[in-house]
């Protein structure tokens, strides 16, 4: 690097240092003009400071139970005893670059069983300091976030707009992204993981006349040109329904699995996407209990039938299908809650309706291939191979896989050749069953022969292992 190029940059770089320079009359005049316009049509409060000035909204508090200590037990939940920020940002575009920023940051928290929330919103750009001073002191230093894809979208758009005003974001405990849990538990059965597709289809949530999320940057500049807050109001509202979602979301998930009584009458999909959360966190004792009470359910929920364009609930077989009945929050018409009574759950309680998408991979195929599978990994390969047999046995093209895994687990975890090549003659009858009918697997047929070969010889040459244990004998099919 040349002397000439050395000095240019660090000249360049003594003038990135150098106090902002003081805004002229003219932009106070109008940043306080915009600021008494927004907070005259969004009922908000002026916050005056020496970076400029905020518009902070306070909606009504709603009274949304939460049990700290049973949410704790789930996987990948906050401690009970730190405090919950639950966050969502309303930016200017959906890039997190420097072009982006965030025109209104809402936040909501508990105090005892009533989530209490604030909005706070920019009025004019050169502003922006004043609106980050404010956000920090509202983020205790101890505190959890818990956002909805906020991880990859809003947290990293708010830290590079403290980056570029020269100051640290706010220190935080921990943060909680709930999009990857509903991705993990929930998807199964919705068209997508989209907040609000969650509310309609998980948490019974319908909102009506809401902004659609492509208009509202549009909204916020035609502010600032104009001077126009009316349509502002949809967006403070949008925001509003976000931010109480996220409360909404952490309820649902700590009232439907908190505890034992609670997944006994969750839907089997769901316990097996909480036992892969479980086991993610290898907590595979507590991934098991979930498969164990999916296995046992005695039918799978039908898919939800659709009236008027809306999936609507269907009671478990042998339940009266109960009617739906619209309930508000706050006596705020702008949304509505569809519910259903419980079904042997805790008395006063309620649950959104159990909806299910027609192609759902969770059959009951499949809970069982994971439950086999969490065995093996528990090394209780006596029950692993005893849930495979019982895979074996059933109709479909896992039949023949399911002796393969039996055959592995006699030969390599149980020392049990014969049985080992047992079950691999099995998987060769039902292989041969299926290639009568034009269904042929190459691999798996070759894979197959070269295991019979193998196991044949091995038996053939007496190996000590061909004879199984005593503690084994029981497991073997003849």
């Amino acid at each position: 690097m040349s002397g000439a190029t050395l000095e240019r940059r660090l000249a360049n770089y003594r003038a990135a240092l150098r106090p902002t320079p003081e805004r002229s009359v003219a932009d106070r005049t109008r940043s306080a003009t915009l600021a008494n316009l927004m907070a005259e049509a969004l009922d908000g409060e002026i916050v005056v400071g020496d970076l400029g000035a905020v518009v902070r909204c306070e909606p009504l508090t709603v009274v949304l139970p939460l049990d700290r200590d049973r949410l704790a037990r789930l996987p990948g939940q906050p401690p009970p005893g730190v405090p919950l920020v639950c966050l969502d940002t309303e930016t200017t575009g959906l890039a997190t670059a420097a072009g982006t920023m965030a025109f209104l940051v809402g936040l909501g928290w508990w105090e005892s069983d009533r989530f209490r929330q604030a909005q706070l919103l920019l009025p004019d750009q050169p502003d922006e300091p004043a609106l980050l001073e404010l956000l920090e002191a509202h983020i205790p230093r101890n505190a959890w976030l818990v956002t909805y894809n906020g991880r990859g979208f809003d947290w990293p758009l708010l830290v590079a707009r403290y980056r570029m005003a020269r100051r640290d974001p706010p220190i935080h405990a921990g943060h909680l992204d709930l999009l990857p849990f509903v991705r993990r538990v929930f998807k199964h059965r919705m068209a997508d993981a989209r907040l609000r597709t969650v509310e309609s289809e998980l948490l019974g949530v319908i909102r009506h006349e809401d902004v659609d999320g492509w208009e509202i940057p549009g909204r916020y500049l035609d502010f600032l040109r104009s001077g126009s807050a009316g349509p502002l109001l949809e967006v403070v509202r949008h925001n509003r329904e976000d931010v109480r979602s996220l409360a909404r979301l952490l309820g649902h998930i700590d009232t439907g699995f908190g505890d034992a009584a609670d997944r006994a009458i969750a839907h089997p999909g769901d316990l097996a996407g909480l036992a892969r959360a479980f086991s993610r966190e290898r907590r595979l004792d507590e991934a098991l209990d979930c498969l164990e009470i999916a296995v046992a359910a005695p039918t799978r929920r039908s898919p939800a039938p659709v009236r008027d364009g809306i999936a609507t609930a269907r009671a478990p077989i042998g339940v009266p299908a109960p009617a739906i009945d619209v309930a508000s929050d706050d006596a705020d018409p702008w949304w509505s809650v569809r519910r259903r009574p419980d079904y042997g759950g805790r008395p006063g309680r309620h649950q959104a309706p159990v909806l299910e998408r027609l192609d759902s991979p969770w059959t009951d195929e499949r809970i069982r291939v994971e439950r086999a599978r969490l065995l093996r990994r528990l090394v209780r390969f006596h029950d692993a191979a005893a849930a495979w047999e019982g895979l074996g046995s059933g109709p479909g093209p896992l039949a023949a896989h399911a002796w393969v895994e039996v055959a592995k687990l006699r030969e390599h975890r149980l020392g049990d050749l014969r049985g080992a090549l047992v079950a691999s003659r099995r998987a060769a009858e039902l292989a041969n069953r299926r290639r009568r009918f034009g269904l042929i697997d190459p691999v798996f047929d070759r894979a197959l022969a070269a295991r019979l070969s193998r196991l044949t010889r091995r038996h053939g040459s007496g190996d000590p292992r061909s004879k199984p244990p005593q503690s084994a004998a029981a497991s073997v099919a003849g």
